[in-house]
């Protein structure tokens, strides 16, 4: 069993939970729509919710399966919950809630570092995965410390450097405590990461210079409604930025010039948890003649994701029962935007995180 706290229960967790019953109850031997069927000895089934932190005063309180359908949360419900006996806890808000968005959550004030590592203790949580609205830095920060207080390992699926901390400070923190670290920034199953560093990897393989690209994202959830400010953004599409530039050969050139524009672009209500992203690569091939891409690509923004987080705590509980503390480069490159170390391509990335699982 894989023992779980989730920080953040908006819409990304309601949809890992639920999918995680949902494949409960279609059989441990059920691993339709899986990237990975089996990490280690653990399947999906495997993993277990023991906690769970927000502000929200309509979450805080109530049971889990109650707390994942109430608002400001959309998504739909794909299985009927049982009650888990796991109630909502109030965590500290910091930075968790932007100015613009303290009516949408109605926050409650009262959480400390403190009650986050005591509630962790108490449920014995295997890890902690911080599902935060984008742009909660220090609320981050705090939970990635009541991870190491606590002795849990840390998910870190927001685009917040702790994982690729440039300081070293929290990977220095989880090394020497040795408790596995992952992150930053987790992608989706079938993102609009994905798909452009695909085509960006298919220029450079084919000899072709990538001269210019960008990437825009709408959608219609609080995501997408808590990243309408700016200044919550500089992470994010700085991990957008560099999960696509890594495949470029001219990689600083092509941002000195202001050739790359990539990140959240407007906010859609009606999309509701659909996210649509717009992909374009112009670049120069035989000759110096033209070549250029356009793509759209529309996917459910939150089973993208979970279906991503489900992997991750799997191979985060391995590295925990093998006592691997630190980052875990080889599980983060392949799932999350902006790890510790960067491959090249999608493929070196899987290949990276086979052998660790084989090791």
């Amino acid at each position: 069993m894989i023992r779980v706290a989730v920080a953040g229960l908006g819409n990304c967790a309601s949809m890992l939970i639920q999918g995680i019953e949902f494949y409960r109850r279609k059989g441990e031997n059920y691993y339709e729509g899986l990237i990975t069927p089996v990490i280690g000895d653990y399947k999906i089934t495997d993993i277990q919710i023991v906690a769970a932190f927000d502000v929200s005063k309509n979450k805080v309180g109530k049971d889990v399966s109650e707390a994942l359908f109430e608002k400001p949360n959309i998504t739909p419900r794909i299985v009927d919950m049982d009650r888990s006996g796991v109630k909502v806890s109030l965590g500290p808000i910091l930075d968790g809630v932007a100015p613009h968005m303290r009516e949408v959550f109605n926050p409650a004030d009262g959480g400390t570092l403190e009650d986050v590592v005591r509630i962790l203790k108490e449920s014995e949580a295997d890890i902690l995965v911080n599902m935060l609205p984008v742009g909660s830095e220090r609320a981050s920060r705090i939970y990635a410390e009541a991870a190491l207080r606590a002795g849990t390992g840390f998910i870190n699926a927001i685009p917040v450097f702790i994982a690729s901390d440039p300081s070293g400070q929290f990977p220095a923190k989880f090394a020497e405590a040795k408790l596995p670290l992952a992150g930053d920034d987790v992608k989706g199953q079938v993102g609009a990461t994905i798909l452009h560093r695909s085509l960006t990897s298919l220029f450079r393989l084919r000899g072709v210079t990538v001269d210019e690209t960008f990437q825009l994202n709408v959608g219609g959830n609080t995501d997408f409604l808590n990243m309408k400010t700016e200044e919550r953004l500089q992470s994010k599409r700085i991990s957008k930025t560099r999960a696509v530039t890594s495949t470029l050969e001219k990689m600083e050139e092509i941002e000195t010039q202001g050739k790359i524009r990539i990140g959240p672009s407007d906010y859609v209500p009606f999309l509701g948890n659909t996210k649509v992203a717009y992909i374009y690569v112009k670049g120069s091939g035989f000759a110096g003649r033209p070549i250029k891409v356009e793509a759209s690509l529309e996917v459910d923004d939150k089973s993208n994701c979970a279906a991503v987080l489900v992997d991750v705590i799997r191979a985060v509980k391995v590295a925990k029962d093998r006592r691997i503390g630190g980052p875990l480069k080889e599980v983060s490159a392949f799932y999350f935007k902006h790890p510790p170390v960067q491959a090249k391509d999608d493929d070196e990335a899987y290949e990276w995180f086979r052998k660790f699982l084989a090791v």
